[in-house]
């Protein structure tokens, strides 16, 4: 076998820790910042529904920061309404972390605190042009639904549910 594959598969098995954090601690931070830097040139501003550091906070949003050999590599949070459902919120994997499965890991992660919370079901919104995180939340079992919540119809969105 070609030594170059073992590698690629090792980097891809690498589990990621995870920590619960504010979102205004300084991984978080700069992690959210990148994330807007990469949404902001492909949708207009009423198109972009993340919550900033400060709702994230006055949410409740449960903020989780994954790290690899102890570098911050991604992040999401969950916002849990009652027993009703559970929403994604601002998950994101650095670029140089990609291709690894960390997106899965965040995605794991998120929905086993939904289910700690006693919810049952998961929703996001993402955008339409966002291939991967679409792609990732389909393989994972997410299945398209009309808008929910404070959500309204939106050419550049597109939104998800999974039961768990």
């Amino acid at each position: 076998m070609d030594p170059r594959h073992d590698r690629a598969l090792d980097r891809r098995a690498e589990a990621a820790q995870f920590a619960l954090e504010r979102p205004d601690c300084a991984d978080a931070v700069e992690l959210i910042g990148e994330l807007e830097a990469y949404l902001t040139p492909l949708y207009p501003a009423e198109s972009r529904h993340g919550y900033s550091v400060e709702k994230l906070l006055r949410e409740g949003v449960a903020f989780f920061v994954a790290r690899i050999e102890g570098q911050a590599a991604g992040c999401g949070g969950v916002q849990i309404y009652g027993t009703e459902y559970a929403e994604l919120k601002r998950m994101y994997v650095r670029p140089r972390f990609r291709g690894r499965g960390l997106g899965r890991q965040v995605l794991d992660r998120l929905a086993a605190h939904a289910r700690e919370q006693g919810v049952a079901l998961l929703r996001l919104e993402t955008g339409i042009h966002q291939p991967e995180a679409i792609g990732l939340y389909e393989a994972s079992g997410f299945r398209r639904r009309p808008p929910f919540g404070p959500y309204r119809e939106d050419p550049l969105s597109l939104y998800y549910e999974k039961s768990l």
